[in-house]
């Protein structure tokens, strides 16, 4: 699976807090999880493009 996230704009989010190695890729398996349900929804609506409210 490739990067969804950019670790560093992550650790300025999270600035005041220190973050685990594993905590980036839990963090992507969510977003990985989250792109795949919005596109189904999308693939349910009859639309090849994904919205907001699909999320």
């Amino acid at each position: 699976m490739s990067d969804l996230i950019v670790k560093a704009a992550v650790k300025d989010a999270l600035s005041d807090h220190n973050v685990s190695a594993d905590f980036y890729d839990a963090l992507n398996e969510e977003v990985a999880e989250l792109l795949d349900d919005a596109a189904e929804r999308a693939e349910t609506n009859g639309r090849k493009t994904v919205q907001p409210r699909d999320l």
